[in-house]
């Protein structure tokens, strides 16, 4: 490797760490998703339990630990809190990154990787998950990574040793199973079986390699699996595939949605990248392409976006990151057609032009009525018929100013992209964009979501932590949430999950009732919790305490 490439990946992760580190904790973990995984970790170093997933310190088999296992090292290092949470994901956030640029400059020269880097790291949703604290950027990286050797194992032109590739991608793959379960495999093997059809179920191949690919797959995918049939956890891994299966047939939790959901989050969760890609689509965007490897690899990751996104749009649980392995190759053909931008091959079709400046005009008004919603939210709240939304109003943010103003820089960007392109012949342009929306980024993350969040859930995990070191019971009836766990640092003398018993029975210690304040949970609770005795209501939460009863001599308990 060259001294200069050397020097750029040294600058690659210097500038991640500047952009995804800081504010890592500035903002509390947000239910479900961040707080479950929190939590998971947080109870495997309580209960000295690393095979295990819980909950509640009761087993949870929806994903297997690989991710929380390294939430689990970096509480070690950092303690239990937001920072370390989140912090496995901005590491993973520059191993990306890395990954990105030295696959650019294998392809097309170290240009084309510092381009898709840009790209990538200066699209909205991917440098949001970054400072996030869920499961997929690691897991997503992984499938891509296992494609990735996959793609070189097939290409004719790609003189690398073919045992050795099929074992990465056989290794890499394993671990995304590893991480979230075998949908990761999934995502590969539909990808593989499209690519088998475009070439007329024409592969070369070895047996050997096949062995080894399979070995390392069921190896590395296939150790916690075989870790708990080993302790005869038979139960664990019965329930883990009824879940799995389950989520394809079912709106899982309540998330439903319509069958474009993934297409509209990724066309604007994507921005700027899935603007700049839309040519890529193109059916001759391959004709004037010299390399046979890059031909190759294009057409793997046009196959592996329309996998994913299709494969999530007909599963019935939408959630916004099902489509995230999306991300990679969007940005690669939004690589592609920017770098034919700076070539010259190709000229900035006006479309895109006025895609972008339209949606830094629609991300910057958001941003600006989201710091004025004071403002105006008492004129919205007679239209409003969600009970619990109208309590959230409430709250009242905290702005410093210059928040209102963020937004400018996507338009900046966009602006400066569209005036640059066909004028320069280097990465100024795209640097332009990307700057801007990395920026924009950033402020949100560390200065509007902390203000966001006191409109949703913020009440609630003020009064957990209150409760913090208190020997009672905390339960959330009427809506599901992991923030009572985490942040009230539940311990396993407190984990009663009885509802019937917590909100009825007779108690041994105090027992705190958290719900959303409306009328039909008001009314539900002095049903089932005569008792219950309110403490206050605050931001669209009410919360209620049932103490325990002295029993009459010469009664039982029941």
């Amino acid at each position: 490797m060259k001294k200069k490439d050397l020097i750029l990946q040294a600058g690659i992760i210097i500038i991640g760490i500047l952009l995804f580190v800081p504010g890592l904790g500035a903002v509390h973990l947000f239910d479900w998703d961040e707080i479950n995984f929190a939590e998971s970790a947080r109870e495997m170093l309580v209960s000295g339990n690393y095979l295990d997933v819980q909950i509640n310190f009761h087993t949870f088999w929806e994903k297997p630990p690989l991710f929380i296992w390294l939430q689990v090292l970096s509480m070690k290092i950092f303690g239990i809190n937001e920072f370390a949470a989140r912090f496995p994901n901005t590491v993973c956030g520059i191993c990306t990154l890395l990954v990105l640029f030295n696959i650019g400059r294998r392809l097309k020269g170290s240009n084309f990787g510092l381009l898709w880097v840009l790209l990538y790291a200066g699209s909205v949703l991917p440098f949001f998950y970054f400072k996030s604290g869920i499961i997929d950027p690691w897991f997503n990286l992984f499938i891509f990574y296992g494609v990735y050797y996959f793609i070189r194992y097939t290409d004719g032109d790609d003189t690398a040793g073919k045992t050795l590739m099929a074992a990465l991608s056989g290794f890499f793959l394993g671990l995304a199973v590893l991480t979230k379960g075998p949908v990761g495999f999934l995502i590969f093997l539909l990808t593989f079986v499209v690519y088998l059809f475009w070439n007329r179920l024409s592969m070369p191949f070895r047996w050997k390699d096949v062995a080894v690919f399979i070995v390392m797959l069921c190896l590395m995918g296939g150790l916690w699996f075989i870790l708990q049939l080993l302790n005869g956890n038979y139960s664990v891994i019965r329930d883990f595939i009824v879940y799995q299966i389950r989520l394809f047939q079912t709106q899982d939790a309540g998330h439903g949605g319509f069958p474009l959901y993934h297409f509209v989050i990724l066309f604007f969760g994507v921005f700027p990248a899935s603007i700049i890609a839309l040519p890529a689509f193109s059916r001759k965007i391959l004709v004037n392409e010299q390399s046979a490897s890059t031909a190759h690899f294009f057409r793997w990751m046009m196959m592996m976006f329309w996998v994913v996104l299709l494969l999530f749009s007909i599963v019935r649980t939408k959630i916004i990151h099902y489509s995230s392995a999306c991300y990679f190759p969007l940005t690669f053909l939004a690589a592609y057609v920017a770098w034919d931008f700076m070539q010259g091959k190709r000229k900035l079709p006006k479309y895109i032009g006025v895609m972008l400046l339209c949606l830094s005009v629609v991300y910057a008004l958001a941003i600006l009525a989201i710091t004025q919603f004071d403002k105006f939210k008492g004129a919205l709240v007679p239209h409003i018929a969600d009970e619990f939304a109208v309590g959230n109003m409430q709250a009242t943010a905290t702005w410093h100013g210059f928040e209102a103003f963020t937004g400018l820089l996507l338009l900046a960007g966009a602006i400066a992209y569209i005036r640059l392109t066909g004028k320069r012949k280097d990465l100024l342009p795209v640097a332009c964009l990307s700057a801007g929306t990395m920026l924009f980024m950033f402020v949100a993350v560390r200065f509007v979501a902390p203000q966001v969040e006191k409109y949703s859930q913020a009440a609630a995990i003020e009064f957990y932590e209150s409760k913090k070191g208190e020997d009672c019971y905390i339960y959330t009836p009427y809506f599901k949430s992991y923030a009572h766990y985490f942040y009230s640092d539940r311990q396993p003398a407190n984990n009663m999950s009885d509802g019937k018993l917590l909100l009825r029975g007779q108690l041994d210690k105090p027992c705190y009732i958290a719900m959303k304040d409306t009328q039909r949970n008001r009314v539900q609770l002095l049903n089932d919790a005569p008792d219950a005795e309110l403490l206050y209501r605050k931001n669209g939460f009410a919360f209620y305490r049932r103490m325990p009863k002295p029993v009459p001599t010469g009664q039982t308990d029941n």
